[in-house]
Parts: structure tokens; C-alpha cells; sequence
């Protein structure tokens, strides 16, 4: 029996930055990984989506290039040579983590990992030993039980992601980020797309504002919105598959292709989790405390299985926080500053509280809007395009709570606003650091 001082079940975000760290630090480690590293992110999701979403972007780019005083004639594109593009660097990569793993000394083991108590792991027809065990299952796609949708055959994230041929039109059921940014990607390239969202506004947990203001660009564009709106059946119909719909909505839609994005939910079967006591929270997730450990000594639980947060790069930094825990340093998880960020063509990005969040908290705040117009920078790259910058200051202090943008590119400088907030600074303080001119990122030093 080979015997290392932490086994990680789980090769994603989580479990590789773990182990890396780790075993850089003078651990030995062992990684149980029964797919490809990367997990779900690298392979197909968080990579994946946004390649394809890139190519979308240089096609919408290349097709408006007259705005910025650039001809062009005859663009379209090459769906098989997309999605080829996108598996390339999901395979540089792959090969890239696994490289920086093997290079830290790291073992890596491919296959199913079974947990037969706390510090016992069989895989295959070996067992290993562990003074720490740390679990990053990852989460799966969750299927709702409709009626009729296993006569259909619908498309989940995955599916998508390998489509060669473009389908003449498109139902979304699921109108959150995993699902906003598949209608972005197929209404750039063509397809007629309708998304159903059971809530009465799309994106969830992100800024209601922002959410409603993207919806209504999307909308210009051709995409069909039923908000409000459940799927009660699916069945198959002569152009493709019609779907059966509840609410303030026509009660049916019709299209070539059915695409299934109504959420994620944690890995915790098939692994042998049920041989360990732990503590669950009402929702069945694990229960972590700020170092990530579990209701067990030596087991801990990174990732989207303790149900924090469904994040690669929260993954990344818990991993990064429980292996400071198992070197005995001072290392605590804060979830105060997540940033939250929707790839679409404009893109969308939050951080801290939203103004839904702080009204229902009762806590007192004043938000700050500002046009995206404001930033040089920003009017010089986006001709004819409109956006919205908010920040949420506490009262009476002037603390940053929470940052929300529209407009391209959020997902870069939304970090700006997650230090601002992490630190607790006030608008005063951070007023004080120094902004680049021009740059997008301005526009918080103008908000402020």
C-alpha cells in the first residue's frame, strides 16, 4: 500500500491547484482524476465556452468593423474549424497542467477513486494511504424531470459544446450565465434563439438592473425571451422539438434544437462518500469551516461539492487556503469578494453585494451610476454601444459593498472592484490609488 500525506479525488480547478501547492511545499501527493484534468472547467466548460465566444466576438467584430472606419466583405465563418480551434487549446492546456503537476512531483492516477474511510482510498485494484484527504468532485448538469424530454434528444453544455453543423434555431431552457452565454454564442452565429427562464428575469443572483438592460440588447438582436415561464413537457415535433410552457407565455415553442442549462448541482455519488459521517447543510452539501476542513479531521472539501460557490476561482483559492491549513499556517476562505462575470458580447461582471441583496439585508447603501460613456477608453472601442457602471457605497461610511458593470471588458477589470471590497476600502481610499489613462477601469475613479 503506497502512502502519501494528502490524496486528492478530483483533478479541477480545486484538486490541481491543491495538489500543485502542496506537493511544491514538501507534501507527498497523490491526484485520483477518472476523466482529464482540467475537470468540467478546463475540458468543457469555463475554456471551452469562452473560445467558441471569442470566435463570436471576431465575427460580430469583423461584421460591424464599418463603424470604426474598416471594410470588409464576404465574412462568415466555419463552424467545424471553431469547434476544432476549441479543442486545440483545451489540449495545450490539459498538457500545460499536467506538465506544472508532474514537474512538482505530484503522482497522478487515472481513474475512478473509491474513499473507504478517512485516510483509505481504493482505485482500481490499488489502495492507497493518507495523512489528509481532500475531496473536489466538481458538479454535474442537473436534468429536471420533465415529461417527455427522454423522447427528445436534447443537448446539455456538453453537446453544445461539439455541435459541427448550426442549428436553424434554438431553445434555451435556463436563462442563467451558462445559459446566456450559449444564446450569445448561437444568436452571433445565426441561429433563432428563445430562452425560457422559470424566474422573471434572467442571470439569477446577478445585478437585476445590468441582467434586464443585457436582455433588452439580446432582444434587439433577435433573441425571444419567455420570462416567468416553466416547461410543463417536451415532445418531438415534425421541425424538430416543441416544447409545452406555463406562465405569462405563449404555451408552446418549436425549434430544431433543445438545449437543457437549467443549473449544476455536486458531485457525491459514486465515490464512496457515504462511507464518511460528515456534516451536510439543508441542501445536502458538505459543511466546510474557514479552512475548508470538514466535521472530519484530515478530510477536506473544496469546490462546487461544499456548495459555496459554483466557481472556478473560488475552487482555486479554497484549495489554496486548506493546503495552508495541513502546513499548520494562518489561512482563512472569504466569500466576501466573489466576482461573478457572464461572457456575452456586451459582458457583465459583479462583485460583493448587489442592491436586491442589500435591501433585503436592510442594509443602508447609496449606489452610484455611471454611463460607460465616461471612459475614454471605453467610447473609443465600442462605437454605438451603451453601458452601465454601478457601485454600492455603505452609508454613512462610504464603503465599497459591491461593484456591477456593463460593457466590455468587465471580466477584466471587475477585479479592480473585488480588491476595493475585499479590503474594505472606502471611497475615499481607493480614489487615492492612481488609474492608468486611458483605460476602461477608469470608470470606477469617475464613479467615485
Amino acid at each position: 500500500m503506497e502512502t502519501y500525506q494528502l490524496a486528492i479525488i478530483g483533478g479541477g480547478p480545486a484538486g490541481y491547484t491543491a495538489a500543485e501547492a502542496a506537493a511544491r511545499a514538501g507534501l507527498s501527493v497523490v491526484l485520483f482524476e477518472k476523466r482529464s484534468l482540467g475537470g468540467v472547467c478546463l475540458n468543457e466548460g469555463c475554456i471551452p465556452t469562452k473560445t467558441l465566444l471569442y470566435s463570436a466576438k471576431a465575427y460580430d467584430g469583423a461584421r460591424h468593423a464599418k463603424a470604426y472606419g474598416v471594410g470588409t466583405e464576404g465574412v462568415s465563418v466555419d463552424l467545424p474549424k471553431i469547434i476544432a480551434r476549441k479543442q486545440k487549446v483545451v489540449r495545450k492546456l490539459v498538457l500545460g497542467i499536467k506538465s506544472r503537476l508532474t514537474a512538482a512531483g505530484v503522482t497522478i492516477v487515472a481513474g475512478t477513486a473509491e474513499v473507504l474511510d478517512a485516510h483509505h482510498v481504493r482505485c482500481a485494484d490499488a489502495e492507497y494511504e493518507c495523512a489528509n484527504l481532500l475531496l473536489c468532485t466538481g458538479s454535474e448538469t442537473f436534468i429536471p424531470p420533465i415529461a417527455g424530454l427522454d423522447t427528445v434528444p436534447y443537448w446539455t453544455h456538453r453537446e453544445a459544446l461539439e455541435c459541427k453543423e448550426l442549428p436553424e434555431s434554438l431553445i434555451i431552457v435556463g436563462g442563467g450565465v451558462i445559459g446566456m452565454e450559449f444564446a450569445s454564442f448561437f444568436n452571433s452565429m445565426g441561429t433563432k434563439v428563445t430562452v425560457v427562464e422559470m424566474m422573471d428575469e434572467i442571470l439569477g443572483n446577478m445585478d437585476r438592473e445590468l441582467s434586464a438592460l443585457l436582455r433588452a440588447e439580446y432582444a434587439k438582436r433577435g433573441i425571444t425571451f419567455h420570462l416567468g415561464a416553466r416547461v410543463t413537457g417536451v415532445e418531438p415535433a415534425e421541425g424538430g422539438i416543441r416544447v409545452h410552457l406555463e406562465g405569462n407565455c405563449p404555451p408552446e415553442a418549436e425549434a430544431c434544437r433543445l438545449l437543457m442549462s437549467v443549473g449544476r448541482r455536486p458531485v457525491t455519488q459514486g465515490f464512496g462518500l457515504e462511507r464518511l459521517p460528515l456534516e451536510r447543510d439543508g441542501r445536502g452539501n458538505i459543511v466546510v469551516n474557514g479552512h475548508l476542513l470538514t466535521s472530519i479531521p484530515g478530510v477536506y472539501a473544496c469546490g462546487d461539492l461544499n456548495g459555496h460557490s459554483l466557481l472556478a476561482h473560488t475552487a482555486v483559492r479554497e484549495a489554496e487556503v486548506a493546503v495552508q491549513s495541513m502546513l499548520g499556517r494562518d489561512d482563512t476562505m472569504s466569500y466576501r469578494a466573489i466576482p461573478g462575470v457572464v461572457y456575452t458580447n456586451p459582458e457583465v461582471a459583479g462583485v460583493g453585494a448587489t442592491e436586491e441583496s442589500l435591501q433585503a439585508s436592510g442594509t443602508p447603501y447609496r449606489v452610484v451610476r455611471l454611463p460607460m460613456a465616461y471612459s475614454g477608453r471605453f467610447v473609443a472601442e465600442n462605437e454605438g454601444v451603451n453601458g452601465l457602471c454601478k457601485v454600492l457605497l455603505s452609508e454613512p461610511d462610504g464603503r465599497v459593498l459591491g461593484a456591477h458593470i456593463l460593457g466590455n471588458p468587465a471580466s477584466e477589470i471587475i477585479t479592480l472592484a473585488a480588491m476595493a471590497v475585499e479590503l474594505g476600502l472606502t471611497a475615499e481610499a481607493w480614489k487615492r490609488v492612481v488609474f492608468p489613462h486611458p483605460t476602461v477601469g477608469e470608470i470606477f475613479r469617475e464613479a467615485l
